[in-house]
């Protein structure tokens, strides 16, 4: 099995074999142009990037267009794996090749690219979340004012962010209303626009594969850290981590407003689990019965 790895930064793309070869070219559709000769010379059975927050998404959509095994991994596993492998030093050339050999070594979900309606979403959903950010930042830096002009210089800019972040709210939740299928979603109390948004956008895998497996894509199911006979205390991490964020809060409004969910945390807490412990707990088990809805809705009606 051949594999080939791609270091995706704003500027360029590192291209790395098993064998060590490096290509390098620029992150524009002339380097992709580039790089669609050099694959040709250089067949492989699976391409493995890193996702690096966007700037690999135009690398992404236009390998799979050509009709390549393009694949996008989760960051954190590859320099895991990388490690693994004695790859202590860390540089974008390194980098790629230490992708090619994961490409060999781990067969990983085929990427599709998202529908239009999607994309759009996504990059909604992005908006709102970093002006979200800004706003906090805002607050803060306000909080750390005594001087009474500053303050009402400060509050201006807290208060065109708030105003920023309602207008992305109310688009966003009028795209969600576009799409009919999502509305299966609000079938469960404590779920609305921003985690249907965020779900639509960012797990297009929801109802396509187990709910074992969504909940580890996401990032919410329970790792075990066991040697022998030492039982460690399982945790959470990986995954994506911009669903967990607005499924948090989805989950705490759920507690209190779906009476299955309240009782399965009432429950978790009465047998002695710590509350973020049952929190996270909420959180999967909100993600898989959502999982089944979405599966189960696009199945269509059983027949006759």
């Amino acid at each position: 099995m051949n594999g080939i790895g791609i270091d995706v930064s704003k500027q360029q793309l590192d291209v790395g074999t098993t064998d060590g070869e490096i290509l390098q070219v620029r992150n524009t559709a002339a380097g992709f142009a580039e790089l669609e000769a050099w694959l040709k010379e250089h067949p492989a059975d699976q391409i493995v990037l890193e996702a690096t927050g966007g700037y690999e998404q135009r690398v992404l959509d236009f390998l799979h267009k050509a009709g390549r095994p393009v694949v996008r991994a989760n960051a954190l596993r590859a320099r895991r794996l990388a490690q693994g492998m004695g790859h202590v030093a860390k540089t974008d050339r390194l980098d790629a090749c230490a992708l090619a050999k994961m490409a060999v070594l781990v067969k990983l979900h085929a990427y599709q690219p998202l529908e239009p309606w999607q994309q759009r979403m996504r990059e909604f959903v992005r908006a709102r979340r970093q002006a979200m950010q800004a706003l906090t930042v805002a607050r803060q830096q306000q909080e750390m004012v005594g001087d009474r002009e500053l303050r009402r210089l400060l509050q201006a800019n807290i208060t065109r962010l708030q105003t920023l972040v309602a207008r992305l709210g109310k688009q966003i939740g009028e795209q969600v209303e576009q799409q009919p299928q999502l509305a299966v979603m609000k079938s469960m109390k404590g779920v609305g626009p921003a985690l249907q948004a965020v779900l639509a956008s960012h797990l297009p895998e929801l109802g396509r594969i187990s709910g074992k497996a969504i909940a580890s894509l996401v990032g919410v199911a329970p790792m075990s850290h066991d040697s022998g006979t030492m039982r460690g205390k399982r945790s959470i991490h990986g995954g994506r981590a911009e669903i967990r964020q607005v499924l948090y809060m989805a989950a705490m409004s759920a507690m209190r407003h779906e009476p299955r969910l309240r009782d399965f945390y009432r429950s978790l807490r009465a047998r002695g689990k710590e509350g973020k412990v049952a929190i996270v707990a909420v959180m999967r088990k909100m993600l898989v019965i959502l999982n089944a809805r979405v599966r189960d809705a696009e199945s269509g009606p059983i027949p006759a």
